[in-house]
């Protein structure tokens, strides 16, 4: 009897600190190419906002995103005229969700094409606040004006 409980327990102790259900697919859905139709603001008007201490609003909307799950690195590609062009280059991540929230976060850390990290923070944490096998969102939060502000982040994936 001892023996089933111990065998028990412990099923239980090394299921609890797998990867979630709901992480492992997102790892999934997110894999592949997807582009970043547009950038929309939780308030109307025109804001002057640069995404990820990179560039402009306006400059990364068109841009390519490609997430490769199994080395969680990736980049994005700025293509759009009058803009800083290239490819920028990111490790990401999916931290562990609370399973009541049907949002949950991904940590985008910019590096260089060689993975080594570009800045010394630990990177931009935004929530995944929709994501379809060909639909994205990500929104990030922060404060204009001592209020909520929340950028979002609208994506398609790129079908082969």
């Amino acid at each position: 009897m001892k023996n089933i409980w111990l065998i028990v327990m412990c099923t239980m102790i090394l299921s609890s600190c797998g990867t979630s259900k709901t992480i492992k697919e997102s790892k999934k859905t997110l894999k592949g190419n997807w582009t970043l139709n547009d950038i929309t603001y939780n308030r109307d008007g025109v804001f002057n906002v640069t995404i990820f201490g990179d560039t402009s609003a306006e400059c990364l909307e068109g841009s390519t995103w490609q997430f490769i799950p199994n080395n969680n690195f990736g980049n994005y590609e700025i293509t759009s005229s009058n803009c800083p062009a290239g490819k920028r280059y990111f490790i990401w991540a999916l931290p562990g969700s609370d399973q009541t929230d049907p949002t949950y976060d991904i940590i985008l850390k910019p590096t260089d094409e060689k993975k080594n990290s570009t800045m010394d923070e630990k990177g931009f944490r935004l929530s995944i606040s929709y994501l379809s096998e060909n639909q994205l969102q990500f929104e990030q939060k922060v404060q204009l004006e001592g209020k909520p502000f929340v950028i979002r982040m609208n994506f398609s994936k790129n079908l082969k």
